[in-house]
C-alpha cells in the first residue's frame, strides 16, 4: 500500500518554500514604525565615532548608527535581523549575499553600510508581495533550482537584478550573466531553467 506523504516529503516541501523566500525566520517588520539600530558603545567618545546611515529596505525607512567598517551584509544580517542574506566565503566570490540596491545586484559584503546611504535595498524578505510570491521565487520552487538551499537567496536577487538588466536574451548569456553566483550542489541547470521560465513570461 503507498503512503501518500511521508514525514520527510512534507518536510522538504516546507524547507523549500522557506528556502525561496529566505529561510526558516523571516523577520516580521511593522508597517509604519522608521526602524532604528545602534551598534554597542562603550563611552560618549565611541559614540562619536558611530555614523548616521539612512537606508530604505524591502520598502522600510531604517535609521542606523553604525561603525563605519560595518559592512552592508553584516548590518542587514546582525543589526536588522535580515537573516536570508547568507555569509558565504565574506570576499566576494560566491554570490550567497547578492541583494539589490536600487534595482542593481551587488554583493552586500564588498559594500560598507556607510556606502549605500539614502538607497534603497531589497533582500529576499522584500520581494514577495505579502502572500504571492515573487515570479522568480515561485520558478525555483517548480523547477527545484536548489539543494541545500543556502546559495538560493543570492540566486533569486541576482536573478531579479538580471531581468532587471534586460542583457540575457539567450541560455548562455544566462549563465555567463549569473556566474557570480555558485551553487555548490551543482543546480545550475534548474537554476537556468528557472529564469528562462520567468523570461519567456515576461515576453509573452
Amino acid at each position: 500500500m503507498a503512503k501518500s506523504n511521508t514525514h520527510s516529503d512534507v518536510n522538504r516541501r516546507e524547507f523549500i518554500q522557506q528556502a525561496a523566500v529566505g529561510g526558516a525566520a523571516i523577520a516580521v517588520w511593522p508597517e509604519t514604525q522608521t526602524i532604528r539600530a545602534n551598534d554597542k558603545v562603550s563611552s560618549d567618545s565611541d559614540e562619536l565615532l558611530l555614523a548616521p546611515v539612512s537606508l530604505r529596505i524591502n520598502g522600510r525607512d531604517c535609521e542606523l548608527k553604525l561603525d563605519p567598517r560595518v559592512t552592508l551584509l553584516d548590518a542587514l544580517r546582525d543589526r536588522l535581523g535580515l537573516m536570508g542574506t547568507k555569509k558565504g566565503c565574506d570576499h566576494g566570490q560566491c554570490g550567497a549575499c547578492t541583494v539589490l540596491v536600487n534595482g542593481r545586484r551587488i554583493y552586500a559584503c564588498l559594500s560598507l553600510a556607510v556606502m549605500q546611504s539614502g538607497a534603497e535595498v531589497t533582500t529576499i524578505e522584500g520581494l514577495a508581495n505579502g502572500d504571492t510570491l515573487h515570479p522568480l521565487q515561485t520558478a525555483f520552487i517548480e523547477h527545484d533550482a536548489f539543494q541545500c538551499g543556502f546559495c538560493t537567496s543570492g540566486q533569486i536577487c541576482s536573478a531579479v537584478g538580471l531581468l532587471n538588466e534586460g542583457h540575457a536574451q539567450s541560455e548562455a548569456e544566462v549563465r555567463e550573466l549569473m556566474s557570480g553566483n555558485l551553487c555548490r550542489c551543482g543546480a545550475y541547470l534548474n537554476i537556468v531553467g528557472a529564469i528562462r521560465d520567468v523570461q519567456s513570461q515576461k515576453n509573452d
